[in-house]
C-alpha cells in the first residue's frame, strides 16, 4: 500500500482561485475537486488508489523528473528523463480572470530531446470514487464524462480511446519540437450536449490559455508591495495563499484537501476545505501587509454576510459560499491515504465553542483602521455585537484554537483572545468616535486579565499554561504578545518561551501540546507553531536563535516551496492536508518578524 501513495510533498497545488487540484511530480492529477474547492472529487486517487481516480501523464519507460513553478505563477512544469529523451509536462487551472471562471484543467506536453514514448490514463472517478462515468465519444478529439451532477469534457490531440469501465487512455511519441495538449473542463451533465456541439481541441486556444494563466498569476505577484525585502519562500507562501482564496465570496479555505493524516494510519483525519475566521484573519492580516488590501476587504464582507451581521450567529467556519451546515461524515468505501482511515468529509469542529474567533475578529478590523481605511457604521454595529457577546459569554469553557474533541476548557489563549475583542473594541470606539458602553467593556476587560493572572499563570515557575489551573504548555501562548496582551520582553513572557522551548521541542520543531485531547494515537510536529516561535524570538532580540529555527522549519517545505501543516521527523515526510495555508502565512508572519517588521 505504501508503494503506491507518493509522500504528500510529492505534489503540487494548482488553483484558479475556485478550485484545487494536486499533481504529483510523477505527472498524475491524483487529487481534484470542481467547480469548487469543496465540492465532490473529479480525481481522488489520494485517498484510495483503486477506486479514487487519476489523470497520468508520463513516459512509458523508466524515467527520472524534476519539477518548478513558473516564478510568480501557479503553472507548474515538470521535466521527465528517460534513456530516449526529455519532455515537459506543463500543467495549471486556466484563468483568464477569476471573476469568469473555465473549470479548465490543462495539461501541456513538450517535446525537448531524443523520442519519448508517452502514456496518458484519464480515469475520472466522481462522488469520491463511487461512480464510475459513463464515457461517450463525439469525435476523434472529443470525449466526455458524465454521472451524479458532475460531467468533464475531454479535449485532446493525442489519440484516446476507451480503456476500460470508465477510463480513457494511450501511447504515442513525441519528438523534440512536437506538442501535445489534453483539456479537462467541468461542465453539468445537463449542459453537456449543448456544450459538445462545439469543434474538439484548438490547439491555438490552449496555448492561449497557458498565456493569459501566466499573465494573471505573474501580475498578481507584480503587484505584491512588501514592507521589506522578501525571500523566496514568502513570495511562495503570498501565492499559495491567494491560490486557496474562492473569489466569488472572498472566503479562504484552510487547505485544499481532506482527510490527509496527521500520523500515518491514525484517525486524526479532518476536512480542511472551508473558511476557517482565524486561519483567515491571520491570511489577510499577512496579505494586507504585503499589499494585497483587496483581499482583506472582502474577507470583511464575506463574514459580515455569512454570520448574518450577528454575533449570535457567528460560528468559527463556513463553506466557501458562507453555508453554515458542514455536517461531517465518514467515507466508509475508501481506504484512505496509506490506509488512514476514516476519511470525512465535513467538519463536526463548525459547532464548536472557540471563544478566540471574537478577538480575532475585532483584531482584523483594528488593523485595517490602522492602515487608513473607514470602519463603516454599519460594520461598528456587527462588531458592538460580537464585543457585547464575548461580555455574556467569556467565562464559558470552550474547545479552543486547536478544536480538542474532548470536554471544553477554559484555555488561556481563548480568554487572552476574549481580552483582546474588548481591547481593540475600546480602542475603535475611541478613535473614531463610536458610541460604546465604555464602563462595562472596560470593566469586564480588566475582570478577564485578572483570571488569566490569577488562574492562568503557574505562579511557581512564572510562566502562562494552557488552561486555567492546569501545568500544561501550549505552544498558542506565543500569540499573546501579537494582540498586546504581554509585551515580547515581559518576565513572564521570556520564560513561557523558554519553557515552551523545552517542553515542546524536538529537534528545531514544536508539538503544539502535550497529554490527551480525546483523540488516540500521536500527530506530527506542527510547523506553523515553529514558525511563531521564531516570531517570539526575532521580537525578544534573539535574531541568531530565531533565524535557526526559521531555517529548520524551512527544511520542511518541498523544492516548490509549499508546507504541510504537521512533520514526521523520524520518516522525514509531511502530515496532514496540504499545503496547509496556517503554515504558509505563519511562515510570512516569521519573515516579517526576522525583517524587524511585524
Amino acid at each position: 500500500m505504501r508503494q503506491r501513495y507518493p509522500a504528500i510533498g510529492d505534489y503540487a497545488l494548482l488553483s484558479d482561485c475556485h478550485c484545487g487540484a494536486l499533481v504529483s511530480r510523477h505527472g498524475s492529477v491524483d487529487w481534484c475537486c470542481m467547480p469548487r474547492f469543496d465540492d465532490d472529487t473529479c480525481f481522488g486517487r489520494l485517498l484510495d488508489w483503486e477506486k479514487g481516480g487519476h489523470c497520468s501523464i508520463a513516459p512509458a519507460k523508466v524515467f527520472t523528473s524534476e519539477w518548478q513553478y513558473v516564478p510568480g505563477t501557479m503553472i507548474v512544469e515538470t521535466r521527465f528523463r528517460t534513456a530516449e529523451g526529455e519532455v515537459q509536462v506543463t500543467d495549471f487551472l486556466a484563468m483568464d480572470a477569476p471573476e469568469e471562471p473555465r473549470y479548465d484543467l490543462v495539461r501541456i506536453v513538450d517535446g525537448l530531446h531524443g523520442d519519448v514514448e508517452m502514456l496518458v490514463e484519464v480515469c475520472p472517478r466522481f462522488d469520491y470514487g463511487e461512480i464510475f462515468p459513463f464515457i461517450r465519444r463525439h469525435g476523434p478529439q472529443l470525449h466526455s464524462a458524465i454521472g451524479s451532477n458532475q460531467g468533464l469534457l475531454i479535449r485532446a490531440d493525442m489519440p484516446l480511446e476507451t480503456t476500460g469501465r470508465g477510463s480513457l487512455g494511450c501511447r504515442f511519441h513525441l519528438r523534440a519540437g512536437e506538442r501535445a495538449r489534453l483539456a479537462l473542463q467541468f461542465e453539468f451533465p445537463e449542459r453537456i450536449d449543448l456544450a459538445v456541439s462545439e469543434d474538439g481541441i484548438r490547439p491555438e486556444e490552449i496555448d492561449r490559455h497557458l498565456d493569459s494563466t501566466r499573465e494573471w498569476w505573474s501580475g498578481w505577484t507584480a503587484r505584491m508591495r512588501p514592507p521589506c525585502e522578501v525571500d523566496a519562500h514568502t513570495v511562495r507562501s503570498a501565492i499559495v495563499l491567494k491560490g486557496m482564496t474562492f473569489e466569488p465570496t472572498g472566503a479562504i479555505i484552510a487547505a485544499p484537501t481532506t482527510s490527509l493524516p496527521e500520523w500515518p494510519g491514525g484517525e486524526r483525519n479532518w476536512d480542511y476545505r472551508f473558511s476557517w475566521v482565524r486561519d483567515s484573519v491571520f491570511t489577510i492580516r499577512v496579505l494586507h501587509t504585503l499589499g494585497y488590501a483587496a483581499e482583506a476587504d472582502r474577507f470583511h464582507d464575506f463574514i459580515q454576510r455569512s454570520a448574518a451581521g450577528s454575533a449570535e450567529q457567528l460560528q468559527i467556519m463556513y463553506g466557501v459560499d458562507g453555508k453554515r451546515r458542514l455536517t461531517e461524515s465518514e467515507l466508509q468505501w475508501l481506504e484512505g491515504y496509506r490506509g488512514s482511515r476514516p476519511v470525512r468529509i465535513g467538519n463536526a469542529a463548525a459547532g464548536q465553542t472557540q471563544l478566540d474567533i471574537y478577538g480575532e475578529l475585532l483584531e482584523m478590523a483594528w488593523q485595517w483602521h490602522c492602515h487608513g481605511h473607514e470602519t463603516e457604521p454599519d460594520y461598528w454595529d456587527f462588531l458592538h455585537d460580537v464585543v457585547q457577546t464575548v461580555c455574556r459569554r467569556w467565562q464559558e469553557a470552550d474547545h479552543g484554537i486547536w478544536e480538542v474533541r474532548g470536554e471544553p476548557r477554559h484555555y488561556v489563549h481563548s480568554k487572552a483572545m476574549c481580552w483582546a475583542a474588548l481591547n481593540r473594541g475600546l480602542q475603535l470606539a475611541q478613535a473614531n468616535g463610536f458610541s460604546a458602553p465604555v464602563e462595562h467593556w472596560t470593566k469586564t476587560r480588566d475582570a478577564i486579565r485578572a483570571a488569566i493572572e490569577e488562574r492562568g499563570v503557574d505562579a511557581g515557575r512564572g510562566i502562562f499554561v494552557q488552561a486555567f489551573d492546569s501545568s500544561e504548555l501550549d505552544a498558542a501562548l506565543l500569540i499573546l504578545p501579537r494582540i498586546d496582551f504581554v509585551t515580547y520582553d515581559d518576565p513572564r513572557m521570556l520564560r513561557t518561551v523558554q519553557a515552551i522551548r523545552d517542553t515542546l521541542e524536538e529537534d528545531g520543531l514544536l508539538l503544539r501540546y502535550r497529554g490527551p485531547d480525546g483523540l488516540a494515537g500521536p500527530e506530527g510536529m506542527f510547523l506553523p507553531c515553529t514558525f511563531w516561535l521564531v516570531a517570539c524570538l526575532a521580537q525578544q532580540g534573539a535574531k541568531d536563535l530565531a533565524r535557526a529555527y526559521y531555517d529548520r522549519c524551512l527544511a520542511c517545505s518541498n523544492e516548490l516551496g509549499l508546507f504541510s501543516e504537521e512533520y514526521d521527523m523520524d520518516a522525514g515526510q509531511m502530515l496532514g492536508n496540504y499545503p496547509q495555508g496556517l503554515t504558509h502565512v505563519s511562515q510570512v508572519m516569521a519573515w516579517l518578524a526576522l525583517k524587524g517588521e511585524d
